[in-house]
């Protein structure tokens, strides 16, 4: 703060709370509190009790996730133990994406004061000292790809099954009702896909980045199909395997490690599914990998492609949380451009729906 030609340092506690000010200024949301290190709880002006409450560990966490606010910011503190939750989550949920919305159309001066308030907060001297993961090879290229699948997946199977449904599916879940537990709803969204793909008995189905073959098992039990799935994960592809194996399917369902580009398999399928696979297609590959889908598909058969979108008019982010720690090289595309790219390569639209 400063007066006439002197500048008074104000105390932390009040540099900080003129900060979460500036921060918190215009969103929609009050009903929750901050606590940052030491300083005093604050709430928003004409706010009720909290129904969540964010605390820092200190001023300097503060500072840096706010002078570049993003969901990687606000991720990386997180989980690094900075940043705590008490309360409900779901609604803290409601308010970050406020808050990030708010961020991006504050106008430059509102920037710029918000950036000198946290400019006067203490500064922290070291980063988190993680290191983003090498790859070599042009993006998306087969090699590459093997590199970027490795990273993620060839971690051990009892890692993934800490925090997945027994069937080890590892793709958005089908929650018909709020009460449904993750057990019944990826057995939902299993269903799902193969009543959509109408499947029927002695039909044969492909499943494109299978992972550990849940839908594969679960066409193969509950609708007579001889299923196959295809997964660049050898770790995966063992696993699955040896569960087929173990529930005595192995004249029903099989799943290979391959890449789906050089997959050349005898005859052509009935079904292709693809669940949570095209996200590490990539832009450039999107219409050579409908091409190979087509190519699979025997006459009139169906293809369904399930997966994460963003909108047309959001920018690609090549830095998010998802791209630094969990799928290096991952990309969201539209569905108007998976739209365009399948119906180039001679796919007819026959359902759209969004889980």
């Amino acid at each position: 703060m400063t007066i006439g030609r002197r500048t008074v340092r104000l105390p932390p506690s009040d540099r900080v709370k003129e900060a979460l000010e500036h921060i918190f200024e215009g969103v929609a949301h009050k009903d929750f509190a901050v606590c940052v290190g030491d300083c005093p709880q604050w709430q928003p002006p004409s706010s009720g009790p909290p129904r969540f409450r964010f605390r820092f560990a200190s001023p300097e966490v503060l500072r840096r996730v706010f002078l570049r606010p993003g969901e990687l910011s606000l991720a990386e503190a997180y989980i690094h133990g900075e940043l705590e939750v008490e309360g409900s989550l779901l609604a803290a949920f409601d308010l970050v994406d406020d808050l990030l919305a708010a961020a991006r159309s504050r106008a430059l001066r509102e920037k710029t004061a918000l950036a000198a308030r946290l400019l006067t907060l203490p500064a922290r001297t070291r980063g988190y000292g993680f290191r983003r993961p090498s790859f070599s090879g042009i993006k998306h290229s087969r090699p590459r790809d093997q590199q970027a699948i490795a990273y993620h997946y060839e971690l051990p199977a009892e890692f993934f099954s800490l925090w997945l449904d027994s069937a080890m599916v590892y793709s958005c879940a089908y929650f018909r009702r709020a009460e449904d537990d993750l057990e019944l709803a990826q057995q939902q969204k299993m269903e799902l896909v193969c009543r959509k793909l109408r499947l029927r008995t002695g039909q044969r189905m492909l499943d494109l980045g299978c992972g550990w073959g849940g839908l594969v098992i679960h066409a193969a039990q509950r609708h007579g199909v001889h299923a196959t799935g295809v997964t660049l994960s050898a770790a995966q592809a063992r696993w699955a395997q040896s569960r087929i194996a173990a529930l005595g399917l192995e004249d029903r369902c099989r799943v290979v490690h391959a890449d789906y580009r050089t997959f050349t398999p005898t005859g052509q399928w009935d079904a292709v599914a693809s669940v949570g696979m095209f996200e590490h297609v990539g832009e450039s590959n999107l219409r050579p990998a409908m091409r190979q889908v087509y190519r699979l598909l025997r006459p009139g058969g169906s293809f369904l492609l399930h997966g994460i979108t963003r909108r047309f008019d959001q920018p690609l982010s090549r830095d998010s949380f998802s791209t630094r720690y969990v799928f290096p090289d991952g990309e969201l595309e539209p569905v108007s451009m998976q739209l365009q790219a399948a119906e180039s390569v001679g796919f007819e639209l026959r359902d759209v729906e969004n889980l």
